[in-house]
């Protein structure tokens, strides 16, 4: 495994992030499947409060006892759900942040969360209000660092001038190259994390039928998924190409993947000891497909 430091932070994490948002609810399979992934070398294990209605953050608890000091846990809020279960509404506010990080610390089994992060983000939350919550964490020692995950780059902008966040968990693939018209430039410049999720493009480039994806026609995507497999083989399989595409950008720091089963382990695991991709088949990759631009939120 490689492993990146966390922007300017003092963690180290895994070039492979295990995407917890997939497991399903066996806690026994689960606590055997994450210290698999712990004994391939993954240490960075990202999940949200949101997730099973908290669930995720609980069988993630379980499975880590006697290994906490190994790995990089991160969870996210700012999702709040509702008292009926009946979905949930966006709360960042500082009231809300202080109660959901005790029940996220609870369910975690910990003392402290490595990577608190905010569950998306608009231009008109109380963002004085929502940094003030972390900063006080951090000083509370509850957390040891924080960051947002956001797709927009109005958002982020914002959270660069103004916060201390370490990272910014966003979509990226070929298929989704929406970042690097800004967000891969300003992050870097400031030394802050990029963990990058959706990197198949929610199958799209492995093994789903081709379907019109943000502003890519169905003929475009196919094409995408067609370059994908034309540089795959014996050595690298379709997904670790598609991962591997992501990870060899510049800018990007980690690909968070969603792991459900062995199988899906050791296959996401298996890209960092794949052959990286030339730069004749990134150049390839690159132009098998127009690069898009975020149209909202600039």
């Amino acid at each position: 495994m490689n492993y990146q430091p966390l922007g300017k932070s003092s963690l180290t994490i895994s070039e492979i992030g295990f995407g917890c948002m997939s497991l399903g609810k066996d806690d026994a399979y689960n606590e055997k499947l994450l210290h698999e992934a712990i004994d391939k070398g993954i240490n960075y294990f990202d999940t949200a409060d949101l997730y099973q209605k908290g669930q995720n953050e609980d069988t993630i608890g379980k499975a880590l006892r006697g290994r906490r000091d190994k790995v990089v846990v991160a969870t996210k809020v700012g999702n709040q759900w509702r008292a009926d279960g009946s979905g949930w509404d966006w709360n960042p506010g500082k009231e809300y942040i202080l109660s959901a990080v005790e029940q996220s610390l609870k369910r975690l089994r910990t003392d402290y969360i490595d990577l608190y992060q905010l569950h998306g983000g608009t231009l008109r939350d109380p963002m004085d209000d929502t940094i003030e919550a972390f900063e006080q964490l951090i000083t509370a020692g509850k957390i040891r660092y924080y960051g947002i995950s956001s797709i927009r780059p109005n958002v982020i902008r914002e959270y660069v001038k103004r916060s201390r966040i370490v990272s910014v968990m966003m979509q990226y693939s070929l298929l989704d190259r929406r970042a690097e018209e800004s967000c891969l430039p300003l992050l870097q410049e400031n030394n802050i994390a990029v963990l990058a999720r959706g990197t198949m493009a929610g199958g799209l480039l492995v093994d789903k039928p081709a379907k019109p994806y943000l502003d890519y026609t169905v003929e475009e995507v196919s094409g995408a998924a067609a370059a994908i497999r034309a540089k795959s083989g014996a050595n690298r399989s379709i997904a670790q190409t598609a991962i591997c595409f992501s990870l060899q950008q510049k800018g990007i720091t980690a690909a968070i993947a969603g792991i459900r089963t062995r199988e899906q382990l050791d296959e996401v695991a298996g890209a960092i000891q794949a052959p990286p991709l030339t730069k004749k088949d990134i150049t390839d990759l690159r132009s098998s497909i127009p690069v898009n631009h975020y149209e909202q939120h600039r």
